[in-house]
């Protein structure tokens, strides 16, 4: 069953060098008790598109989509009071910093127990029971007297633990996690994601989990979803992009990943050149520049989406034979 579902997505930043496209018609959802990888380099979309769902972008920014549904609630022409209503307490998100998202002049324990008494409408005295009993579920030690300290005193690792538990504080359907583990090092990136599993498992919500790293949600995510440009290129399931990835970025993506077995003489394979300037996207395919298949008709036409399988779906001329014939002659014979 559905818990979010996206169709027609599209954010435009107005700025004073004109209209930033940064998310172009993009359409997903997410299921009850699922994981969802969505994976891109800075700059295609993936955070914004979050972002707007949840209505947390800047005021020069304008949202537009066919349907917005969560949980049975279209949250398209909802109010910023209903919003805030919805925030922390039906959808819990996890910034990318928690240095710079936690407030270093409160506690940890005043900054978890502050949406528990907004959302939950409980005492001070029932919010840090509540407040302790996340401390303990994310695994800080000592939790009754951490309470009282302030974010400085904590470790990287740790700082990204009390943001945890603030996103999870109010039981929430869905977790956003907005690249949760990349200022950390191995060690504790691999700690942090098997402590979002778990708590996937036990409480039965709901995760997105944004990163550029297709190793980071290798072992966490059922479903991925591959953005590009403001686009979504590919999507499918982490066996089928892993062991059957359709789409040209995704292969390049998926060779930058180091491997223990690989050869140490053996040099990674970057993707050439830039992401496009979405203050001018590309007519056609947003990847055409830097693809090494590229034909004539993807500079001239985006691709539309090929069914390969019920969960396997891309966006590449490559997968489309039953182009049409104009298009086809267009690209191939002129």
């Amino acid at each position: 069953m559905k818990l979010l579902e996206v169709s027609n997505l599209k954010t435009t930043f107005y700025i004073d060098d004109g209209k930033v496209q940064a998310v172009r018609g993009i359409s997903l959802h997410v299921d009850k008790g699922e994981s969802l990888g969505i994976v891109g380099e800075s700059g295609s979309g993936k955070s914004v598109a979050m972002l707007s769902i949840m209505r947390l972008l800047p005021d020069n920014a304008k949202i537009e989509a066919d349907a917005i549904n969560f949980n049975g609630i279209d949250l398209q022409n909802k109010s910023s009071r209903f919003m805030r209503k919805i925030h922390g307490n039906e959808i819990g998100m996890i910034f990318q910093d928690p240095m710079t998202s936690l407030n270093p002049l409160f506690t940890i324990g005043d900054q978890i127990m502050e949406p528990i008494r907004i959302h939950q409408k409980v005492s001070r005295k029932e919010a840090k029971n509540k407040a302790i009993e996340m401390l303990r579920l994310v695994e800080i030690p000592n939790p009754e007297s951490r309470l009282n300290q302030y974010p400085h005193e904590f470790s990287g690792g740790m700082r990204q633990r009390v943001m945890i538990a603030i996103a999870i504080s109010c039981n929430p359907k869905l977790l956003i996690a907005d690249e949760p583990s990349t200022a950390l090092d191995v060690t504790i990136q691999a700690q942090i994601l098997d402590l979002m599993r778990d708590l996937k498992n036990r409480l039965n919500t709901s995760i997105v989990i944004i990163t550029h790293d297709l190793g980071v949600i290798a072992n966490m995510c059922s479903r991925i979803i591959v953005m590009y440009g403001g686009t979504i290129v590919e999507q499918g399931t982490a066996k089928e992009l892993f062991y059957n990835p359709k789409h040209p970025y995704t292969w390049g993506l998926l060779r930058s990943i180091p491997s223990i077995s690989t050869d140490k003489r053996k040099k990674l394979i970057p993707i050439p050149g830039s992401p496009p300037d979405l203050l001018m996207p590309p007519r056609g395919c947003p990847f055409a520049p830097r693809c090494e298949y590229t034909m004539k008709i993807c500079d001239q036409y985006a691709p539309h989406h090929t069914t390969l399988t019920d969960t396997h779906h891309v966006a590449c001329w490559l997968m489309h034979p039953n182009a049409p014939k104009a298009e086809r002659e267009a690209a191939f014979y002129e």
